[in-house]
């Protein structure tokens, strides 16, 4: 059994104006508040029209929504909250594919028949995600056409990330990369209706993964940028990204 499905409420069991009530998870428990500022209703307007096979899923900080290898069978929209998708190599070797946040979607390969799961979602602070049925979605493109020009719009910007990211990856040096990567990790889920959005804290680590090169060099470059003030570290951690500055390295050789 998948991790998500052990965390599955129907939709019956939320009000469709609010699904998830502060203060509390989709079944009732206790756990983190969620505040009104986070909850982003786009997702639940581009959903409405899926009356079937819709469900909401609340989880905490690093659990896993579902593992490579499990059944694809459904596809995952984020109302709130941050998401990272991770692949591991038969030889055991973890690589970051993409964190995602709000108005994301994720798990997309099961509407062409992709049997199984080939990477792994875990979550990276308390979020909150629409789980939809395969067949449900299928039926809602189908004989939704504001869904289906939606949908499609958003896995054409997807798919115009993924080439940017590989022409980057192939023809950028590993500093401009990380510049790029600080640069979409800083912009990540911030819309018009959630403009609070923070960047997502990682370990050198992860933007080593990220980015395709090594932890010390990560160090190095996080350093530099920090020097030239295209970074700042706050008290609690978190970073602040000086978009303007990171931008012209991004843009310029």
């Amino acid at each position: 059994m998948s991790s998500a499905s052990q965390k599955v409420a129907s939709q019956d069991d939320v009000p469709s104006s609010n699904p998830v009530l502060p203060g509390r998870s989709v079944n009732g428990s206790k756990t983190m508040k969620l505040h009104v500022r986070e909850t982003d209703p786009h997702v639940e307007s581009l959903l409405k029209s899926i009356a079937t096979g819709k469900q909401v899923l609340q989880f905490q900080k690093n659990e896993t929504v579902f593992s490579q290898g499990d059944p694809a069978d459904s596809i995952f929209f984020i109302q709130s909250g941050k998401v990272k998708l991770t692949v591991v190599s038969h030889q055991g070797k973890e690589a970051v594919l993409a964190m995602l946040g709000p108005r994301d979607f994720f798990g997309e390969g099961c509407l062409v028949g992709q049997p199984s799961r080939v990477s792994t979602a875990t979550t990276m602070e308390s979020s909150v995600v629409f789980r939809v049925q395969k067949q449900a979605m299928l039926l809602g493109l189908h004989g939704q056409p504001e869904l289906s020009d939606k949908f499609t719009a958003a896995l054409l910007a997807r798919n115009i990330n993924l080439e940017e990211d590989l022409c980057d990856q192939l023809f950028n040096h590993s500093e401009k990369r990380l510049a790029r990567v600080l640069l979409k990790l800083n912009r990540l889920g911030q819309h018009a209706d959630m403009p609070r959005a923070k960047m997502p804290r990682l370990s050198h680590e992860t933007l080593a993964e990220m980015v395709g090169t090594t932890r010390s060099r990560i160090t190095f470059f996080m350093n530099k940028f920090k020097k030239l003030g295209l970074i700042q570290y706050r008290g609690t951690g978190d970073i602040t990204v000086n978009e303007d500055l990171i931008t012209d390295l991004v843009l310029h050789d």
